[in-house]
């Protein structure tokens, strides 16, 4: 049965996770600049924001309001058709050089990745600490990307090279194909036999199996890592004054389309005044209005916040200076969804009615209930069984009350909106 997406954040002791963690969800992870604060992997979850469903062009509306003030999610909350769906994050015990040798921890710390789906490393790019965790100057940031990675690739190297000499025995005397034999044994990092084709297929082997060199072996372990690993690389405290020059170079020495600024702490700050009800912000935002700014705009009351001391205004004022008027939000919640770009996930809104898009027959009033991300490539029936289970399937109906197969695709706009009839068809 498909399984909800696992997002890992990984990185070095003090660089951040935990912060970024609480600035992605409600959790409350013991937080403190010392290496090792987080000893436990904690499972927490986050929400993704999306379009949704209920102000997408083209879906037809029902009843008298339109469907974006119907629209009441079970979990989760929808402001104006942008959507915040649920998805489960593991924040892992930071990780040092020589993790897989079992240094500081490491060989449980890695142990704890084996079944994420993608990876977001936070890199503190402000240079304050070394490449443990431990209060420094001038640090080179770019170096944490290279060996962190080097880990991880290096625990799968060495788990399976301890046993490779009876790997290519057995694969020999059965006349195995790659594909199984290499499933055999990455099945345990949460791999698929697809995963492994797609690796093989970019690596192009011409070789047989049985003829591997260490080489290759490796050159197949850094391949599997990407294809099962793909990683964000969230640049966390952008607002030190020594980010841009680490942000620069990290920039010239990794792919554009994995990073993304960001500053948790503010995000966190920013949350935690809006809760108090001193600033009126929404999650993500590039705006942060103060009860003086909304009296300027016109609100008498200054809808009704609370003032602002020196200190505070002037903490508001460093930080829209640093961050937010500079790179246009904290960048914490476009690190959540580049990694859900990265994975290719799609959200599914699956309804009882296809004709109201309630989860009854429509007098309740609430649209778009529910909303489930599922994987690149997936299908109806794979949502099917995601949210079902087992029980036996008579058909499917999407938008207009048309049918679709168990085998048709997924994506955004097409099949994504789905109404599930149990029975025997």
């Amino acid at each position: 049965m498909p399984r909800d997406p696992l997002i890992a954040l990984v990185g070095k002791p003090s660089s951040g996770k935990s912060t970024t963690l609480n600035s992605l969800t409600d959790a409350t992870s013991k937080v403190g600049n010392f290496p090792f604060t987080t000893i436990d992997p904690n499972r927490a979850v986050g929400y993704l924001q999306i379009p949704c469903a209920c102000s997408r062009p083209g879906v037809p509306n029902v009843g008298d309001k339109p469907l974006v003030e119907r629209c009441k999610p079970n979990y989760g909350v929808c402001n104006d058709g942008i959507r915040s769906v649920p998805i489960e994050l593991l924040d892992v015990a930071g990780l040092v050089p020589g993790a897989h040798m079992g240094k500081g921890l490491g060989n449980r710390f890695l142990d704890d990745l084996r079944h994420a789906d993608a990876l977001i490393h936070v890199v503190d790019v402000s240079g304050t600490t070394d490449a443990e965790g431990k209060a420094t100057r001038g640090y080179d940031p770019s170096v944490d990307i290279e060996w962190l990675r080097s880990e991880i690739v290096r625990w799968i190297q060495g788990n399976l090279m301890q046993k490779w000499g009876s790997v290519k025995r057995r694969h020999t005397a059965i006349k195995g194909n790659a594909v199984d034999t290499l499933q055999g044994q990455f099945s345990g990092y949460g791999s698929t036999k697809q995963i492994i084709a797609r690796t093989l297929d970019k690596l192009q082997l011409k070789e047989p199996l049985e003829d591997w060199s260490d080489e290759t072996v490796e050159k197949v372990v850094n391949a599997f890592v990407d294809e099962k690993f793909p990683t964000v690389i969230a640049l966390n405290k952008i607002d030190h004054p020594d980010a841009d020059k680490n942000v620069a170079k990290i920039a010239k020495l990794n792919d554009p389309s994995t990073l993304v600024l960001c500053s948790a702490i503010s995000e966190v700050f920013l949350r935690r005044l809006a809760k108090q009800g001193f600033v009126k912000y929404q999650e993500g935002s590039e705006f942060v209005d103060t009860k003086e700014d909304l009296i300027e705009n016109g609100e008498p009351d200054g809808g009704g916040l609370k003032e602002l001391d020196e200190k505070l205004q002037n903490r508001i004022e460093n930080l829209r200076d640093l961050v937010l008027y500079r790179f246009g939000s904290t960048g914490v919640h476009q690190v959540l969804t580049r990694a859900a770009e990265l994975l290719g996930l799609t959200p599914v809104f699956p309804v009882r009615n296809i004709a109201t898009f309630s989860s009854g027959d429509g007098r309740e009033g609430g649209v778009f209930r529910d909303c489930v991300l599922v994987k690149k490539n997936s299908t109806v029936g794979d949502v099917y069984r995601k949210i079902m289970g087992d029980a036996p399937l008579a058909y499917v109906e999407t938008v207009g009350g048309q049918r679709v197969a168990e085998d048709d695709p997924v994506a955004v706009g097409k099949n994504d909106i789905l109404s599930f009839k149990v029975g025997r068809g």
